[in-house]
């Protein structure tokens, strides 16, 4: 089950319409899901196998649960795929606290990951007057109107406020560097039963992590067109190939222990984790 349709899933589109699971002779249905994080519930009663979301979502299930029978393996989305939009420029992040700024708040990655980053550049989050209760569609009229200063979203929101001169990418989250945003996510007791299978899966996406770097983002947006028939080619070679030069997608499958600690980080810092999260208690290692 997809976790929600977004741009900078789409290796996992690419996976499906370039046949890479049947080339590891693997049947893998892709069945959709209504709102971000419903996947795991879906995990937790068996009516579905295996899903891709944040490993944050492991780590709040293990920091309420110790015996939460949740894992993630196998690093897709590598750094953070969020922006922040808007005309301010120059910009620090420090100008946020006097800026019209508004979060994302479909999903709580972005906002967390960002008050680190806001930290770190000696900013406390909480002195922020910031928008978290609308949508990035809502937000993106707000900021076309002159309502908003500063956006965050993700694609293709950048490339539209670029292509419509509503805004500008102010701050690209993936600068950040290492931060896993995206893997297959699993229950122990599947990822024992079908362990062969989910090695075969891994197999196969660390053939398209190969490919994505082999070929242009106008090839990958060829491939993944079908999953986003609302939004124009143009826009949508336009968006990838800026995740592409980012280096959003893992070159590999091995979970980066760099890029889950500042994750963990993100979240204990943010307050929705009571202590930093343990790799090995979270991570599957899939076999090869």
């Amino acid at each position: 089950m997809e976790n929600f349709r977004a741009i900078f899933y789409a290796p996992y589109y690419a996976m499906q319409s370039l046949e890479l699971y049947a080339r590891e002779g693997l049947d893998v249905e892709l069945v959709t899901s209504d709102t971000p994080g419903e996947a795991i519930s879906h995990l937790i009663n068996g009516t579905i196998d295996l899903t891709w979301a944040g490993p944050m979502r492991v780590m709040l299930a293990r920091d309420q649960d110790a015996d939460s029978p949740l894992v993630s393996f196998a690093e897709v989305v590598s750094r953070d795929p969020f922006f922040l939009i808007g005309k301010c420029k120059p910009f620090k992040l420090s100008e946020l606290a006097h800026l019209r700024f508004a979060t994302v708040s479909e999903v709580p990655t972005p906002w967390m990951c960002l008050q680190q980053d806001l930290r770190d550049n000696g900013v406390d989050p909480q002195m922020l007057k910031k928008v978290s209760d609308r949508t990035m569609a809502t937000n993106y009229e707000a900021l076309s109107d002159g309502h908003l200063d500063v956006m965050q979203a993700f694609e293709p929101f950048a490339s539209m406020a670029e292509m419509d001169q509503v805004g500008n990418v102010l701050y690209a989250a993936a600068s950040r560097g290492p931060t896993v945003y995206t893997a297959f996510i699993a229950t122990r007791t599947r990822a024992a039963s079908y362990r062969e299978a989910f090695a075969a899966m891994t197999r196969a996406l660390a053939n398209m992590e190969k490919w994505l770097y082999n070929h242009s983002a106008t090839e990958l947006a060829e491939a993944v067109a079908p999953f986003f028939s609302r939004i124009p080619k143009e826009l949508l070679a336009l968006s990838l190939h800026r995740y592409r030069e980012a280096g959003l997608w893992a070159r590999e499958p091995a979970m980066s222990r760099e890029g889950f600690s500042r994750l963990g980080l993100s979240f204990f810092s943010g307050g929705s984790l009571s202590r930093p999260p343990v790799y090995e208690e979270c991570v599957w290692e899939c076999p090869a």
